[in-house]
């Protein structure tokens, strides 16, 4: 079967276009002992017919490959990954073909959220902060920041290590939690969150500094998923008031951008780039064998009136995929710096949801390349300069680590010094608890469907 050389249906998916299934039609019941197949059994069969077709290393996949040892389509998603040999590195390099209800990508995809909405991590061992909060979310409203230390869970003072799933039951999955916190001033505060459903803002903040006579535009952003047409809007306002404040040097701070929607990144890429450099190539888009012809250059369109020649992104282990695509397009058009605790999560790939019955699958489909032909960034994006996240300061505050090592540069050429924090030799991305929270965050670029 070729994947989509049928007709093709647009479904709005907060601002994606999906394409139709193109699987034959079938019983939803089960016949007991009959060998006709069950619906799941079709399901998964589709699963790997589209995957056979469109994955990125379709010809990797063995005849032999049997789709009844899986449970569901993302069991059998997860099982392709290791069919993605890469010239140049040793293991597969698919960590992320998934399959997910659809009810539940309607919510992650377009913003919408059920919990505390706050996230946490380990500065060091037994020192667990806030590293963000959702403004519209139950911690938001209650007036949690970025940078409190959480010093009790429902009386329970074992903020370690290894308590983690505990913490990650209480912080992420339960219904009611009772957090105690100290703040950055020594005072503490009992606030009992209830979860609740609120939208997500990744637009978290926006700020201009005056450095040395210079004016630098600090935005922090969060996600390339939800309310496309509120991002949009919110992108239009804060580059705006960059322009009218005679910006010269900008900051996105991407430490916790999982990626998204890449047609958000486009737009925030023509935000950034200068006037002179519109018709220039921004990236090249590359499918399999099968599909050349989806195979796209995309341009530079400059959006706005700001132009400015030196950029600078904040990242982590946790900037993905559409955010690096970001700083990959814009290294050959600009004097571009990375800075954060470590190298980025390393995904220059991409996919797009494809419905089977009540299902959406993602096989990774497309790679990325920017204007010098670089791309195959599967390490990670390497940083100019090592800085600590600065868990204990709230975001814009100039003293937090990574920010103050970027204005640092700007004002004398020079990074500030590392001071990673450590205890005991251990630094906070050496933590491996810290991981049970990183992978609950979405880490994908999600593709317009092609037609």
């Amino acid at each position: 079967m070729q994947l989509l050389k049928h007709s093709l249906v647009a479904m709005a998916l907060a601002g994606i276009v999906l394409t139709s299934s193109c699987k034959k039609n079938s019983s939803d019941d089960d016949n007991g002992g009959s060998t006709e197949p069950t619906l799941a059994d079709k399901i998964k069969d589709s699963t790997l017919a589209y995957s056979r077709d469109i994955y990125l290393w379709y010809d990797q996949i063995p005849s032999t490959f049997d789709t009844k040892s899986y449970a569901d389509p993302n069991e059998l998603m997860v099982a392709l990954r290791k069919y993605s040999k890469e010239t140049g590195f040793t293991d597969p390099v698919d960590r992320w073909s998934f399959a997910i209800k659809q009810t539940e990508w309607d919510d992650i995809s377009s913003g919408i959220a059920g919990d505390f909405g706050l996230n946490v991590f380990f500065r060091q061992e037994g020192d667990l902060r806030v590293r963000f909060v959702e403004a519209a979310s139950p911690a938001g409203r209650a007036g949690v920041r970025r940078g409190w230390r959480i010093t009790k869970l429902n009386n329970n003072t074992n903020i370690t290590t290894s308590n983690s799933n505990a913490i990650v039951s209480a912080v992420y999955e339960s219904a009611s939690t009772s957090f105690e916190f100290t703040k950055p001033d020594g005072s503490t505060t009992t606030v009992t969150l209830n979860a609740g459903t609120y939208q997500e803002n990744p637009v978290y903040l926006d700020s201009v500094y005056t450095v040395s006579g210079k004016k630098v535009g600090y935005l922090v952003f969060n996600s390339f998923l939800g309310d496309t047409s509120q991002i949009a809007n919110d992108f239009a306002r804060v580059f705006s008031r960059f322009s009218s404040e005679n910006v010269t040097d900008v900051v996105i701070d991407l430490r916790y951008n999982g990626g998204g929607y890449v047609n958000l990144q486009e737009k925030l890429a023509n935000y950034l780039v200068q006037s002179s450099k519109t018709g220039q190539v921004m990236m090249n888009e590359v499918y399999n064998n099968n599909y050349r012809q989806w195979n796209e250059t995309i341009n530079f369109r400059k959006l706005g009136s700001l132009n400015v020649s030196k950029l600078y992104f904040i990242v982590s282990s946790n900037t993905a995929s559409a955010s690096e695509l970001l700083i990959n397009n814009m290294k050959p058009h600009a004097e571009v710096r990375v800075v954060g605790p470590s190298k980025s999560y390393g995904k220059p790939v991409g996919y797009f949801p494809i419905p089977v019955s009540d299902w959406y699958i993602f096989p990774v489909s497309s790679r990325t390349t920017n204007a010098s032909g670089s791309g195959n960034y599967f390490g990670g994006i390497t940083t100019d300069a090592t800085a600590a996240d600065g868990l204990d300061k709230d975001w814009g505050n100039t003293a937090e680590t990574s920010l103050a090592s970027v204005l640092s540069y700007i004002s004398s050429g020079n990074f500030a010094p590392n001071s990673t924090i450590r205890t005991g030799g251990v630094t906070i991305q050496d933590i491996p608890e810290n991981k049970l929270f990183s992978d609950r965050s979405f880490k994908g670029s999600i593709l317009p469907a092609k037609h």
